[in-house]
């Protein structure tokens, strides 16, 4: 690739960022990195109504969570949700030398490209009031058309191509409120190139004037990217599918500018569990999984609800990615030798919850018994247990447990009785397994255990078995109570192991507590 790879992943801050933003994010990151490339993150926070309080902060913690951050960007967060107030920000706030990366701190270009436009006949001023639009559109409506405004009304309407330059000029001095809007071509098939889409035509006589310069003084979207990309020297923008239908016209922009454009490539929606419709957030409400990469208000995200970042980033992947292989799970690096625009789907992917759970689940799997010590105290403390076994003893406990569980949060649930004697029995346990001579047998089994110097899992399995065998009992009639009353369920690890873990005294403790409720 001759030219240096330049991406850039361009959110507004209008609230959380969803997972399909993560997921352009990151394959922009992947694409980068492949190519000895630059991520660039620059916020497009041009409309002042829809700005959102700690949205940007929110979006670098993000990409920082997950491993992508951006090699340019904002430095340091603005709080005011005034754009007036932060449009007089120093290179201090920016890291990399085409910022600022705030398109509100950017105000000062935009203007002199419209104007631009104007003077060689691509743009014009139009004065129309949104009273007069509405009622060209109620018109068009009640007559089953739709309003477009291009080539085909333009003239009729009020703008400086229908006036004169005389009474164009008087409504300028005047301050009159006016709008740029980019003048679309007539009669004119663009062919269009997108990485994933392949070639695309478009009849420019469907196309409406867009507004590129609002009356608030202002850029809209369409001005505001193209120029920032061309500004910013970026080679590749890669973005979702719901930009494609702004492509004729960000391209015409390039044109009209005499710009060279950058290489599209338009990703795939990513669907619903069901395969209908784009996801949303109120999918992962009604269905119970995070559609977030962190939790915003009310909405759980991925972070909190205990995914791994490395097993986020693997199944975001996969969401409308091929690697042409049958690899499933791959590390960071993996990823970035593996990725290839060229093998990015074009129809939508469909989310699926259980799926990303399994990454989880094959994520924890793979980590040391030692890694998840940290996590599992962490979790311990946080439902209000004070752990006070060494590291050592948590890590034991997490290598007989782990292998059951989809997330560290799973771990308390599954070795409480490791840390703290059961407070109940499971009831459906003790009346199949709790007969009337149990007791009795329970009080042998403190008589095998007391004596015992040496007591690991081995030596207490043997002389357990030995008693039961010279005895001939089934091994259900003591197996099942003598877990019962260790654990308070029929559930855990091998028996012998937590007996040997839990210590002598512990355990005959546990055996007394038990003959004296169950009988």
């Amino acid at each position: 690739m001759s030219q240096k790879v330049r991406v850039r992943f361009a959110p507004s801050p209008t609230g959380p960022l969803h997972i399909g933003g993560v997921r352009t994010a990151l394959f922009n990151y992947l694409f980068a990195k492949k190519h000895g490339g630059t991520f660039v993150l620059r916020i497009e926070d041009t409309d002042q109504n829809r700005y959102v309080e700690g949205a940007e902060q929110y979006i670098i913690d993000a990409l920082n969570w997950c491993g992508i951050p951006f090699d340019e960007g904002p430095s340091a967060t603005v709080t005011s949700a005034s754009l007036s107030d932060r449009s007089d920000r120093n290179d201090e706030q920016n890291i990399g030398e085409y910022g600022p990366y705030r398109q509100s701190e950017r105000k000062h270009h935009y203007e002199k490209y419209a104007d631009e436009l104007v003077k060689n006949g691509n743009a014009y001023y139009a004065f129309d009031t949104s009273e007069k639009l509405d009622f060209h559109r109620k018109d068009h409506e009640a007559k089953g058309k739709i309003f477009i405004y291009n080539w085909h009304n333009r003239l009729k309407l009020d703008n400086s191509l229908s006036l004169s330059d005389e009474e164009t000029q008087a409504k300028l001095e005047a301050g009159e409120a006016c709008v740029v809007r980019f003048k679309t071509p007539q009669d004119q098939k663009l062919v269009l190139n997108d990485i994933v889409r392949g070639e695309i035509e478009i009849d420019t006589n469907i196309l409406d004037d867009k507004v590129l310069f609002k009356s608030d003084g202002m850029p809209t979207y369409h001005l505001a990217n193209v120029v920032d990309d061309h500004l910013m020297e970026i080679s590749h923008v890669i973005r979702g599918e719901e930009w494609l239908p702004s492509l004729a016209l960000h391209q015409q922009l390039y044109d009209a500018f005499g710009w060279k454009a950058p290489e599209f490539a338009h990703l795939p929606l990513i669907m619903k569990p069901t395969g209908k419709g784009k996801l949303s957030k109120r999918d992962g409400e009604k269905m119970g999984f995070p559609v977030l990469p962190l939790s915003w208000n009310e909405s759980i995200g991925y972070r909190e609800a205990g995914y791994f970042p490395e097993s986020v980033i693997n199944f975001l992947a996969l969401l409308g990615w091929n690697p042409g292989s049958e690899q499933e799970i791959f590390s960071l690096q993996e990823l970035v030798e593996a990725f290839s625009l060229e093998r990015v789907n074009k129809s939508g992917a469909r989310f699926d919850p259980d799926k990303t759970k399994w990454y989880n689940q094959r994520y924890l799997q793979g980590k040391s018994d030692l890694e998840l010590v940290g996590p599992f105290k962490e979790e311990m403390a946080r439902k209000g247990f004070d752990c006070a076994q060494p590291d050592s003893y948590v890590e034991k406990v997490v290598s007989l447990i782990k292998e059951r569980a989809t997330f560290v949060s799973d771990f308390w649930e599954l070795s409480d009785y490791f840390f703290v004697a059961p407070a109940s029995y499971n009831e459906k346990a003790v009346k199949k397994q709790w007969e009337e001579d149990t007791p009795v047998l329970m009080q042998k089994a403190i008589s095998i255990l007391e004596p015992l110097t040496d007591f690991s899992s081995s030596t207490i399995e043997k002389e357990i078995k030995e008693w039961i065998t010279a005895k001939e009992l089934s091994f259900g009639r003591i197996m099942a109570p003598l877990r019962l009353v260790i654990v308070g369920d029929l559930k855990g690890p091998h028996l012998f192991d937590i007996i040997s873990m839990i210590g002598k005294e512990e355990s005959i403790s546990r055996i007394d507590k038990a003959i004296a409720a169950l009988s």
